[in-house]
């Protein structure tokens, strides 16, 4: 569970409270704005990077934690 001072730091549906996953989607989210795409919220920063990490803290960015993927079986034919 994340602490109060990181709390600003986080993705909401992250259950490990990573400050650093916040950063990587924050700077991967910065970078796609910086490249044309469009904010997804009303937004008065010039600064891509301010736009992104309040995207991210309020859980408007996906993401995909690969580390955090099931491994699937390999199924066995029977025969």
């Amino acid at each position: 569970m994340p602490d109060r001072v990181n709390a600003a730091y986080t993705i909401p549906d992250d259950g490990e409270g990573s400050t650093y996953r916040f950063i990587i989607v924050a700077a991967k989210r910065a970078r796609q704005l910086q490249n044309g795409a469009r904010t997804v919220l009303p937004t008065t920063s010039r600064k891509p990077t301010v736009t992104a990490m309040e995207e991210v803290r309020r859980g408007l960015v996906k993401y995909d934690d690969p580390h955090n993927r099931q491994e699937e079986e390999p199924v066995e034919e029977e025969g």
